[in-house]
């Protein structure tokens, strides 16, 4: 329960990508992640990690002053970018099948 007055702790934007760079490339847990930063709840860290894969590295940045057109064509040139990473793939995918088919 919130306290009227009372101070929540802020954890910086470097704190944050490194705790999604250990838990997303070095594959550690939330409780591992928890106990390095010393961020006492969970649900923090799913956040971080919501916002993280909705809208990649600026997702973690405090929003407040950031104009949300901004927001949008960021999120939006990251969510292009993953479709044409994906998109590449398949059409390599694609061109290895026609090469084994002979066509």
């Amino acid at each position: 329960m919130v306290k009227k007055g009372q101070k929540f702790t802020t954890y910086s934007y470097e704190i944050k990508l490194e705790a999604i760079r250990l838990h997303v490339k070095e594959g550690w847990t939330y409780r591992r992640i928890m106990e390095k930063f010393n961020i006492p709840d969970r649900h923090r860290l799913k956040v971080w990690m919501r916002k993280y894969r909705e809208l990649g590295e600026l997702g973690l940045m405090d929003g407040r002053g950031i104009p949300k057109e901004y927001v949008n064509q960021d999120s939006q040139i990251q969510r292009l970018k993953r479709e044409n990473e994906m998109l590449k793939k398949c059409l390599e995918i694609w061109m290895q099948e026609m090469k084994r088919s002979g066509i």
